[in-house]
């Protein structure tokens, strides 16, 4: 890739940094992104893929970087938006060293970026990270962290999908409710388990079969086929694996009423998907409006704050999402446009006291 492009790329959304570290002693190939800093330092997970290309590892930085932005804008924190990749196999090409070394990039950005799990990344490799950097967040509760941050991601998502059941039935109530969970991990399945509690029909799927009927059975939910999971007549299609299954070939064959998961990175195609969502009449809730739980999780753990703050801040995505539902609806704007403009408003305002 040529210089001109990558910048380009960062201009499109006025990214502000783009660091790269090539450690072939260790076999390391990272990228981390720094999309805004207005509200605060840059917080993103660290992400581990065997990507295709290195353009590909650098877009995917690019895309993530500016949702964290976003997220942390819309959840009121005073965090800015970055990410961090790993280009390599997360099961083969993983080591304590090639973590302690990602650690040691992170350490010479001197708090410009704060390092939190991501796909592909565990807690255990956070403390690797954290034995040569204290710019971490989601540490376990052993090391006085705020440990698992995958079921404060699933709160989020939880209070999001009451919010838009509440804006297309009057109430948010879930019980009855049809539900189809794309994507059974860890926040896929605390997921599951929060819309059980409150007696809705939960369908499954996931990319690894035994993972599905393992949470099918555990949960009551009933089990469907990954590749289709999209087409299922349900009130909610909640999309928690990887990105990009709400496009221009899926949209048409949807029938749910409402989109509302944790995966990153939802709409591929951007613009063309959300003109398309409004034509065939689906609610979108912004997975970056939405899917901030775990980012809350991580700034309590930075300020100190205890659970009852922590709780009260997720709880806050349920307003929130209200709040662009309603805008969308009295603007009659798309959701997506909605969240963007109320996220890129606090940054503005929060920006004049730099000035």
């Amino acid at each position: 890739m040529q210089n001109s492009t990558i910048f380009n790329l960062m201009a499109t959304a006025d990214h502000q940094n783009l660091f790269f570290c090539n450690d072939p002693a260790v076999g390391l190939k990272a990228i981390v992104a720094i999309h805004d800093t207005t509200l605060g330092p840059a917080i993103g997970g660290v992400r581990m893929l065997p990507y295709e290309s290195e353009e590909e590892a650098i877009e995917d930085a690019l895309r993530l970087s500016k949702a964290i932005t976003y997220k942390s804008s819309l959840a009121g924190l005073n965090l800015g938006g970055g990410c961090a990749v790993i280009i390599g196999n997360n099961r083969t090409d993983k080591t304590e060293v090639l973590m302690r070394r990602v650690g040691k990039f992170i350490e010479g950005l001197n708090g410009n970026f704060i390092a939190s799990i991501d796909v592909g990344t565990t807690q255990k490799d956070l403390e690797h990270i954290h034995a040569e950097t204290n710019y971490v967040a989601g540490l376990p509760t052993s090391m006085n962290g705020g440990g698992d941050t995958t079921v404060f991601a699933a709160r989020g998502v939880f209070y999001g999908i009451k919010a838009a059941i509440k804006e297309l039935y009057g109430d948010d109530s879930l019980a009855g409710r049809k539900i189809a969970v794309q994507g059974v991990g860890s926040v896929g399945e605390h997921l599951v388990s929060m819309l059980r509690n409150e007696n809705a029909r939960v369908y499954v799927s996931d990319m690894t079969e035994e993972r599905k009927l393992k949470v099918a059975a555990k949960y009551k939910a009933e089990p469907i086929q990954y590749a289709t999971s999209y087409e299922l007549d349900v009130d909610v299609y909640a999309p928690c694996a990887l990105g990009g299954t709400v496009n221009p070939d899926t949209v048409p064959k949807m029938r749910c009423k409402i989109i509302a998961g944790s995966a990153n990175n939802q709409l591929k195609d951007e613009e063309e998907t959300i003109k398309l969502l409004k034509e065939h009449n689906i609610l979108y809730a912004p997975d970056f409006l939405i899917n901030s739980g775990a980012l809350i999780s991580c700034y309590s753990e930075l300020e100190g704050y205890g659970t009852e703050r922590t709780e009260s801040l997720i709880r806050n995505i349920y307003t929130a999402t209200r709040h662009v539902l309603q805008r969308s609806r009295e603007e009659n704007i798309t959701t997506y446009e909605a969240a963007k403009q109320l996220a890129e408003k606090r940054i503005e305002d929060m920006s004049k006291l730099k000035r």
